[in-house]
């Protein structure tokens, strides 16, 4: 359950905030706007507090209503600027297009790609086979694991089967491209969980009671631990 113990604004105004930056291409400041226009008035510097908090603390409780993803999967990496330097967003979908996992880190070699497939495997389980560029460092990470394995996962490394995902990252550019430039490592990684929670909504990933008559900012409220005020 989240701790919204000391907050001087509702608890729907702030999910309502973070929801919004997080599922649409919108900046700070047009937050604070569109919140004062509903007649609240928020400064932006607090929506961007509220946004490094609790987005990632609602992804982390998500994850345990997450449904299961395919056993073959497209990995890839992209680029995050964070306070004007290029950082590596790693993501994989699985051949349906379902969001397997995602790691901001700082580098782009074997060791950041390994600890994704650490990562993704802890928590969706070992995959069948998967499919990659011709990225030396990813197959380094893959060989590496298979190291350890009595049943080693089968790597492919055809371009083409890596067109989902890089599809895929377009909804993820889409929301971000108006943050411009994140001003630390931290709050990338915590906004960034929320761009990638409310995209898997979208897509859902989700198992949740009544599902199927809720709306995304319903799944949202649910997934926060919190009944959405009608």
């Amino acid at each position: 359950m989240l701790n919204f113990k000391g907050m001087r604004f509702p608890i729907d105004v702030i999910l309502v905030c973070i929801r919004w930056y997080a599922a649409y291409p919108l900046s700070y400041r047009h937050l604070e706007e569109m919140m004062e226009e509903r007649g609240v008035s928020v400064d932006h510097s607090t929506i961007n507090r509220w946004a490094i908090r609790f987005l990632p603390l609602i992804e982390k409780m998500a994850r345990k209503h997450k449904r299961p993803v395919g056993g073959s999967w497209r990995m890839d990496e992209t680029y995050i600027k964070v306070k004007g330097f290029w950082k590596y967003l790693y993501r994989a979908v699985d051949k349906q297009g379902r969001t397997v996992d995602f790691l901001l880190t700082a580098k782009r070699d074997m060791a950041a790609a390994k600890r994704f497939f650490d990562k993704a495997m802890g928590a969706n389980g070992d995959p069948d086979k998967v499919a990659m560029d011709k990225s030396g460092a990813n197959k380094a990470a893959m060989d590496a694991i298979n190291a350890g394995r009595a049943m080693p996962i089968l790597v492919r490394q055809v371009k083409y089967l890596n067109n989902i995902v890089e599809q895929d990252y377009r909804a993820i550019k889409r929301v971000t491209r108006p943050m411009l430039n994140f001003k630390s490592f931290r709050s990338a990684g915590s906004v960034l969980a929320g761009i990638e929670l409310m995209h898997m909504i979208r897509k859902g990933q989700f198992a949740i009671d009544g599902v199927e008559a809720m709306s995304f900012a319903d799944q949202f409220f649910a997934l926060a631990g919190i009944v959405r005020p009608v």
